[in-house]
């Protein structure tokens, strides 16, 4: 039987492209580690629906980042 340390070698001897396609093909085969059933996967959800419904309520990163540092002062 073939190790895990047998394959990884081999694949790592392989040229990029075929790392990149076997590396997608291995992930594409796991189950997803996030689901919808994660609250803060739900929340962020809930928050993008918000936006799409009044994309008045976005910020920019600077309006972020001044109201950040006014919060500290």
């Amino acid at each position: 039987m073939v190790t895990i340390f047998e394959i990884k070698k081999l694949a790592l001897d392989l040229p990029e492209q075929d790392r990149a396609t076997l590396a997608a093909s291995l992930l594409e085969s796991l189950p997803p580690i996030l689901s919808g059933d994660d609250e803060g996967i739900s929340e962020a959800m809930r928050r993008d629906a918000e936006l799409d419904a009044d994309p008045g309520q976005a910020i920019s990163f600077a309006q972020l980042d001044s109201q950040i540092r006014n919060r500290c002062d």
